[in-house]
């Protein structure tokens, strides 16, 4: 070891040194270092090049690059692609039931003779199978309402649904004239408008009245269905064939009554392209229909007519998503390459029809339409329109707030100003609000019996929960209490 140190020591001498021991005429021999793959020192070895500082040069246009070596190849994606439609029924599954959860001891059905008790508020009150299957059929629950945390269906009865529920009742027990209710709900985000519009249709569907429901506006304006002129219409209007096939389907599936009504006259030949029985019932009628789009808007109409007839049980139709209705402009494209006013197709023509008075029912009955906060153009004329029907209203915590009133040089939809500015007091606007601190309290005593709440049900935890949810938004509260623990 002490001769490598000092070789090492005589390989680090300057080369003055190396040129004197060379004369005295020995040679030092001098030590390298080893470097891997290499044996030129590293004070030899030509500096690295520089790096280039100017633009980077790109191939003109036209020219092509040669690349030596084989390309890179990008990570395939063996996953299985979904097939045309199943994000959406995954979008829009609904689980109506979870066996994980607790049964509620002694829950009531709702049925047509407590539906307008008024000892029942502030109770949640059970939906029974065949009315469940009603429901489903038409689409009247949604997704974001929170049906799969629970053992079964229900409902709070609320003071607004035993309102409802008498109005209802009187309507069908009522002797004179029938009376036709027309009925716009509002209100924030998570107030209960679509529920209450659930809690119509199933209150309808306990009297035995014919329900024909729209569930999503959206999915008529948004241009995903096909559609084409109406023959002999003006100014143009435009059917949707698949859409009205699906709709039939529905109200036969909804309505087990129809299998008892027939058809009041054989339809002509004119206007029905194939063979239809003198005795044929509604239900069948709306059936055929269903099975094949093409006659589906002849068949829809002939229905409808029938449903209409005198003697017939009262309707209730129903429509959510009120602002795409009124929205300026659809999905959907005139032959001129105009959008379609939403007015322009048949199907929302023949809804709002009912809504403006426009048309009649003639055996009574309820049309009513729920707005949407969560999802919903902005449309300033429906905006206008409703508050000019409402008036000022007062909120729940004391506030009063003042109708809209139009902007000048602000252009508005005429079209929307004609469906409700009509004859004075033929819409209703009813305004919903958050749940009282009776109803809130009925409402987390049910959660807790379905083990979804563990805290005990005080008053002090009902008015926290009732406080930190707007006061008493139904919305906001299930978000606070149970999909906190979720």
């Amino acid at each position: 070891m002490a001769n490598l140190v000092c070789w090492r020591c005589f390989s680090s001498l300057t080369p003055h040194h190396a040129v004197r021991n060379a004369s005295i005429g020995f040679r030092l021999p001098t030590y390298t270092p080893a470097l891997a793959f290499s044996t030129t020192l590293s004070a030899q070895l030509p500096l690295p090049p520089k790096k280039s500082t100017g633009p980077k040069v790109t191939p003109k246009k036209g020219r092509k690059n040669l690349i030596i070596g084989k390309p890179k190849r990008t990570p395939e994606n063996r996953a299985r692609r979904p097939a045309p439609g199943e994000r959406k029924a995954l979008r829009k599954r609904i689980v109506l039931s979870n066996v994980n959860a607790l049964e509620v001891p002694g829950m009531q059905n709702i049925n047509e003779e407590n539906m307008y008790d008024r000892r029942l508020e502030g109770q949640v009150l059970g939906l029974s199978e065949p009315l469940v299957d009603q429901l489903r059929a038409i689409e009247a629950f949604k997704p974001t309402q929170g049906w799969g945390m629970f053992r079964r269906p229900g409902t709070l009865m609320r003071k607004e649904t035993l309102d409802l529920g008498k109005m209802v009742e009187v309507m069908s027990s009522s002797d004179g004239p029938k009376k036709t209710v027309r009925r716009v709900l509002v209100g924030e985000r998570g107030s209960g408008k679509s529920m209450m519009l659930l809690q119509a249709l199933t209150m309808a569907m306990l009297r035995g009245w014919t329900v024909v429901n729209l569930p999503e506006v959206q999915d008529i304006t948004i241009g995903h269905t096909p559609y084409t002129p109406l023959p002999s219409s003006s100014p143009t209007k435009y059917i949707q064939p698949t859409y009205l096939a699906r709709l039939l389907r529905q109200i036969s599936t909804a309505n087990p009554h129809l299998e008892e009504l027939q058809v009041s006259q054989p339809p002509s030949q004119d206007n029905i392209p194939i063979p239809i029985q003198s005795n044929i019932t509604l239900a069948r009628l709306a059936s055929l229909g269903a099975s094949d789009p093409d006659i589906a808007h002849q068949i829809f109409e002939l229905v409808i007519a029938e449903i209409l007839a005198p003697g017939r049980p009262s309707v209730f139709f129903g429509l959510d998503g009120l602002a795409h209705a009124m929205q300026p402009a659809t999905g959907y494209t005139a032959p001129n390459m105009k959008p379609i006013h939403p007015h322009d197709l048949t199907i929302l023509n023949w809804y709002l029809s009912f809504l403006s008075g426009k048309a009649d029912l003639p055996n009574g009955g309820i049309v009513m339409a729920a707005t949407s906060q969560s999802n919903a153009p902005r449309v300033p004329a429906l905006d206008v329109a409703l508050s000019e029907l409402e008036g000022d209203y007062t909120t729940h915590a004391g506030q009063v707030v003042a109708k809209k009133e139009r902007i000048p040089l602000m252009r508005y939809d005429e079209r929307v100003f004609e469906t409700f500015m009509g004859e004075k007091g033929k819409i209703g606007v009813q305004r919903l609000e958050g749940l009282s601190k009776d109803e809130a309290r009925g409402l987390l005593e049910y959660w807790a019996w379905s083990g979804m709440v563990r805290e005990k049900i005080s008053e002090g935890f009902v008015g926290e929960k009732w406080t930190l949810s707007g006061g008493g938004v139904v919305g906001e509260l299930q978000r606070a209490v149970v999909g906190m623990r979720v």
